[in-house]
């Protein structure tokens, strides 16, 4: 049997008792937080290295509808692979641990390179990370607002125990229409960038100004202008 009619056979084999769910929709609607392997990292994989992937029960577990799992992979073709399950699954009885499976690349949501490897390949282009944490409006995560004026300030939020520091920005909603009451009685939110980007990306740009900096939207051009003093 061919490689990839066997890979077909172990599809249809597992049909009705689990199956992989495509991470893409997921990461395309978060893509400062849900950070995916690179083409280069994906295209670099090999026997021995492990994937985590997302494995959905049917039927869905009492306690959960989707695991990540990780897996061995013991062979390659293409874009489809197979590997055996290296985990033990904490409500999916359909997989045991040490089961064949096969995916696609386009199922990998994290990669543990094999100790084998001189060194893992490089994530091109280098991956940025948006964790730092910023105030934000609760309007911009729930509501849908734009951002309408970012300011960037001494950090002063942050806890000895926090894993990631205060970047100083903060950031507010678009307050055309609204007191200035209002706007001063919104909820704020103590969040990573990149939750911010992920519902408005349009301030990026500006995200490495010093300590100091202030920009407020134009709403005719729709363009960030500096806020002079």
């Amino acid at each position: 049997m061919k490689a990839i009619e066997w890979l077909d056979h172990q599809r249809r084999r597992w049909l009705g008792r689990y199956e992989i769910d495509d991470p893409q929709p997921i990461a395309a609607g978060a893509p400062y937080t849900y950070y995916l392997p690179s083409e280069n990292e994906l295209l670099s994989l090999t026997s021995g290295d492990q994937v985590k992937l997302l494995f959905r029960a049917i039927p869905p577990g009492p306690e959960f509808a989707v695991e990540r799992m990780w897996v061995t992979i013991t062979m390659t073709d293409g874009t489809n692979l197979v590997g055996k399950l290296d985990n033990v699954p904490r409500d999916m009885p359909q997989i045991r641990l040490g089961d064949v499976v096969s995916f696609r690349l386009s199922d990998i949501i994290d990669i543990e390179w094999s100790t084998e490897r001189s060194s893992p390949p490089p994530s091109i282009p280098p991956r940025r990370w948006y964790w730092d944490r910023c105030l934000v409006d609760r309007c911009v995560l729930d509501d849908g607002a734009k951002v309408h004026f970012i300011y960037r300030e001494e950090p002063d939020m942050a806890e000895e125990s926090d894993e990631y520091p205060d970047s100083g920005w903060r950031i507010r909603g678009d307050w055309r229409g609204a007191t200035d009451e209002e706007v001063d009685d919104r909820e704020l939110a103590y969040v990573a960038l990149g939750a911010v980007l992920n519902r408005d990306d349009s301030w990026l740009a500006f995200i490495d100004k010093p300590i100091g900096s202030a920009f407020i939207r134009n709403w005719e051009t729709g363009a960030f202008e500096l806020e002079e003093d």
